[in-house]
């Protein structure tokens, strides 16, 4: 089958991966333009990029997808599908006719639920038990396209953004496999998404992590998972930035942001309900690590207050 793929990300390398290796002809790869990185401003190409060139895939990074010279430039391919993964564009009507059987995108959750730029950190955040990814016929608007397959993955306890990005992304990338094969010996019935069910999630922004302690130490627990690896969870002591990275939920009370007992293997804060016991953390400029090995060379007594900005 004759494939042309759309993606920018480390997520979307999975599915791009995927098609490859099940032995389709990935004939263009469409990827965000290079950005600047670092000190240098040396532009870095995308890990979608990267994947296609080590791989003598065309590449192709329009500025904006729906500009006349872009659409122009794809209908000199005649694939079969179009298959997008986080992309990062929103394609217009006439790039999704082009393509046989139309364009399939592989998206991070169970549809309808979590349409949006960041389904896989709001599930950990929002203590869902389940998560998975869809694939679905795209449509005009975003994330509303008739479904196609469905996998579910059921979350750990421990579970951060991201270890289950990099389960989904690994899942999605067979889903999009198998999707695209069912879909072509005509074996699959889209189904309309049902609109009432719809829930939306908007971008993970820094700010996010900037922990408030009134609030249950069960939320706060998920968002310093769900936040995990980026942007991450903060509080402040001393007016330095500690990033918290594990933390275990414990039947205790106090002040909310206060410490409310020191040991020599950690501490716990006092938060709006019950309490939480920090595992693993990081003080600004400091590397991540155990609060045991943190206790020894930083002293925290209890009463000490913890603040959401550095005065």
């Amino acid at each position: 089958m004759k494939v042309v793929f759309m993606g920018t990300p480390d997520f979307a390398v999975e599915t791009l991966k995927a098609i490859y290796e099940a032995g389709h002809e990935v004939i263009l790869v469409v990827s965000q333009p290079d950005k600047p990185k670092g000190r240098s401003g040396k532009l870095q190409p995308t890990p979608v990029k990267e994947f296609a060139m080590e791989h003598d895939i065309p590449v192709y990074q329009p500025v904006k997808i729906r500009a006349e010279e872009s659409v122009e430039y794809l209908r000199k391919y005649e694939a079969d599908v179009f298959v997008v993964a986080a992309f990062g564009q929103i394609l217009p009507k006439v790039i999704l006719d082009m393509p046989r059987l139309g364009c399939v995108n592989v998206h991070g959750s169970l549809l309808p639920k979590y349409r949006g730029a960041a389904p896989i950190q709001w599930a950990v955040i929002n203590g869902e038990k389940f998560s998975g990814n869809t694939t679905m016929l795209m449509g005009p608007g975003l994330d509303d396209g008739d479904m196609l397959l469905k996998s579910e993955i059921e979350l750990a306890a421990d579970e951060t953004g991201g270890s289950l990005f990099d389960k989904l992304a690994i899942d999605g990338g067979k889903l999009a496999v198998k999707t695209i094969e069912a879909l072509d010996r005509g074996e699959i019935t889209p189904i309309p998404q049902d609109e009432s069910q719809a829930t939306h999630v908007g971008m993970i922004s820094k700010d996010m992590g900037n922990i408030d302690w009134t609030k249950p130490a069960v939320e706060i627990e998920r968002l310093i998972r769900g936040l995990n690896p980026w942007p991450s969870a903060f509080t402040f002591v001393d007016g330095k930035q500690l990033k918290l990275w594990k933390a275990t939920v414990v039947e205790k009370s106090g002040e909310p942001g206060t410490i409310i007992d020191v040991n020599k293997n950690g501490f716990i804060v006092a938060c709006g309900d019950e309490a939480l016991e920090i595992n693993e953390l990081q003080l600004e400029g400091k590397k991540r690590m155990a609060s045991g090995d943190f206790l020894r060379g930083y002293s925290l007594e209890a009463g000490k207050r913890f603040v959401n900005g550095r005065d």
